[in-house]
């Protein structure tokens, strides 16, 4: 079995994510945990890696998997057009249980699957993932289950699924199990939420609608982002 790093505490967190870290350069997938769930990662611009992850899970390239981010000022590197309620948001809710599918930036070297040019995209509120991300940079993060079965509130959940399809695992102990986040389409003039979660719709609608700038761009509409068609989404983390 794939070795299981200890990181419920500080001293042993450190050298864990460091090693995680290394994993991902190298191309191999690392199951984490999140604020909702555990989640199994893959660096994001390595386009075989996020092939791995996809296989890993018995998914197909119509699922592609969301993106996490470290912090707010990585958002403009990867997406494009974010329109200004997008940003309260983030600002509203980040780090936290809320997705944000946004037009991607096309000039980006990395292959999520068929995204139809949108980018699903959180900050999660963990400890353990933020310092990972700090590190790595943006990771390609899903539920860490096979598709069809249960999501993973710890660690031997996810080996007794995933197996050595992943490298190392990192074991925070068991998923404050709450509600999965709330997915938001942000490539419109106005947000569309496509799956409940951990922020609710009148929130978001609230946060979203407080005092616009006057200079607030009019977003344009885009072709549906990958994994909306049944209304859940499939940005599953």
């Amino acid at each position: 079995m794939s070795p299981v790093i200890d990181c419920t505490s500080e001293d042993a967190c450190s050298a864990a994510v460091a090693q995680a870290a290394d994993v991902l350069r190298d191309g191999h997938l690392v199951v984490l945990p999140t604020d909702t769930v555990y989640g199994v990662g893959a660096d994001a611009f390595d386009p075989a890696a996020v092939a791995a992850l996809l296989a890993a899970k018995g998914r197909g390239r119509e699922m592609p998997p969301p993106v996490l981010v470290p912090d707010l000022r990585t958002v403009d590197g990867l997406a494009t057009e974010v329109p200004d309620y997008a940003r309260r948001l983030m600002a509203a809710y980040w780090p936290g249980p809320l997705t944000l599918i946004l037009r991607s930036q096309a000039s980006l070297l990395w292959d999520l699957g068929e995204t139809n040019g949108t980018v699903g995209l959180r900050m999660p509120a963990d400890p353990v993932a933020l310092a990972l991300l700090r590190q790595t940079g943006p990771l390609a993060v899903t539920s860490a289950n096979t598709t069809g079965s249960p999501a993973a509130t710890t660690v031997l959940e996810a080996a007794a699924m995933l197996g050595p399809s992943v490298a190392v695992y990192l074991d925070a102990g068991p998923s404050r199990g709450g509600l999965s986040s709330t997915i938001v389409d942000c490539t419109g003039s106005e947000p569309v939420v496509l799956r409940h979660g951990g922020v609710s719709e009148d929130d978001v609608r609230r946060v979203a609608a407080a005092a616009p700038d006057p200079a607030e761009p009019t977003a344009h509409p885009a072709a549906p982002p990958a994994g909306s068609d049944d209304g859940s989404g499939h940005y599953d983390i």
